[in-house]
C-alpha cells in the first residue's frame, strides 16, 4: 500500500482510522502539505500495528494525549516499548517506510511533509541553508503544541475542500521551525541525532533564527514563537536512558552496571531520568515488557 497520489498525507487508513480528518495545502509552490488527525482506541483482538509505506517524506507526529508504543525494526522485533507524552514529538525519515506497535489508544496530529516542501521552505527570505532534518523520537516541542492547537480548530471545520490561507501560513510557520531546531546541511557527513546541528543551535545575532523566518511570512508576532529553546541536553539525555532501556531488555548486565553505562552517577540518578523521559517507573516498565 502507498500513499494515493491525490491525497499524498491522508494516513488515517494506514493507522486503521480511513475517516479521520485530514486537511492539505500547497504552501509554497508545488510540494504538498498535510495533516491528519488521529484517534484510535484498541479493541480486544485488534490489529495494533501501524505501517507506513516508503516514501520521499517525513513523517512527523504531535501527541495529543499520553501514548504507549514500540518501533517494529526491519527484522519484525520491537524496541521496548516506550510512553510518548502529551505535547511531545516524533520526527521520522519514510525513505524506507516505518512501522510502529500500539500498547494503547493514539491521540496525535500525523504530518506527512515531502523533503521537496524543505526545500522549498529554505529558499524563502531570509533564506536557511539547512533544507534536510535530524529525526527526533519523544522530544517536547512547545512551539508545535501551540501550532498544534491552531491546526485541530482547522480540523474540526470539516476539512474544506479548499484549505484557508491560515492554513498554509500555519504550514510554512511548522516548516520553519523544524528547519531551525532539527535542521541538517547537505554536507553535514553524518545525520548522528547525538550532535546538535550548527544552524539549529544558532541565535538571533549569529545566524538564521526562527524569528526571522516567522517576520518574513508575516508571522513575528505570533505566540508560538515563545516556545523555542535549545534541545542538545534534552537529546543526549534521550539517547542514554534508550540505551539503558535496550540493555535493561536484553538481560545482559545488572542494573547498577546499566545505570553506570548509560551515563549515570548512580541507580537514583537513572531512576529519575527514566521516569523524566518514559513517564513511568523503571520497575513498571519492566513489568508491562513481562505482561
Amino acid at each position: 500500500m502507498t500513499f494515493s497520489e491525490k491525497e499524498p498525507g491522508c494516513v488515517g487508513l494506514h493507522f486503521g482510522t480511513p475517516e479521520a480528518p485530514c486537511l492539505t495545502t500547497i504552501p509554497i509552490r508545488s510540494a504538498s502539505f498535510s495533516v491528519t488527525s488521529i484517534r484510535r482506541g484498541l479493541a480486544e483482538g485488534e490489529d495494533n500495528d501501524v505501517r507506513l509505506p516508503p516514501a520521499d517524506a517525513y513523517f512527523l507526529m504531535l501527541y495529543l494525549e499520553d501514548a504507549d508504543h514500540a518501533d517494529i525494526r526491519a527484522d519484525g522485533t520491537c524496541t521496548p516499548v516506550r510512553r510518548y507524552r502529551r505535547d511531545t514529538m516524533c520526527l521520522v525519515d519514510l525513505e524506507e517506510g516505518a512501522a510502529i506497535r500500539l500498547h494503547g489508544p493514539l491521540t496525535s496530529l500525523a504530518f506527512v511533509l515531502p523533503k521537496a516542501l524543505f526545500e522549498e521552505a529554505a529558499s524563502l527570505p531570509p533564506g536557511v541553508k539547512p533544507n534536510r532534518l535530524v529525526c527526533r523520537r519523544g522530544k517536547p516541542d512547545d512551539v508545535l503544541a501551540n501550532l498544534g492547537t491552531a491546526l485541530l480548530a482547522l480540523l474540526g471545520g470539516g476539512g474544506a475542500s479548499s484549505p484557508p490561507a491560515l492554513l498554509r501560513h500555519i504550514a510554512v510557520a511548522i516548516c520553519a521551525h523544524l528547519l531551525h531546531q532539527y535542521g541538517k546541511t547537505p554536507e553535514d557527513a553524518s545525520g548522528d541525532v547525538l550532535s546538535m546541528p550548527e544552524t539549529a543551535a544558532k541565535d538571533e545575532d549569529g545566524g538564521t533564527s526562527l524569528a526571522r523566518i516567522a517576520a518574513a511570512i508575516g508571522l513575528a508576532d505570533a505566540p508560538f514563537l515563545n516556545g523555542r529553546k535549545t534541545l542538545s541536553d534534552a537529546r543526549r539525555m534521550q539517547t542514554r536512558v534508550e540505551w539503558a532501556m535496550e540493555a535493561l531488555a536484553a538481560h545482559d548486565l545488572s542494573l547498577e552496571a546499566v545505570a553506570r553505562r548509560s551515563g549515570f552517577d548512580d541507580l537514583d540518578h537513572f531512576d529519575k531520568a527514566f521516569m523524566a523521559e518514559t513517564g513511568m517507573t523503571r520497575a513498571d516498565w519492566c513489568r508491562r515488557r513481562l505482561n
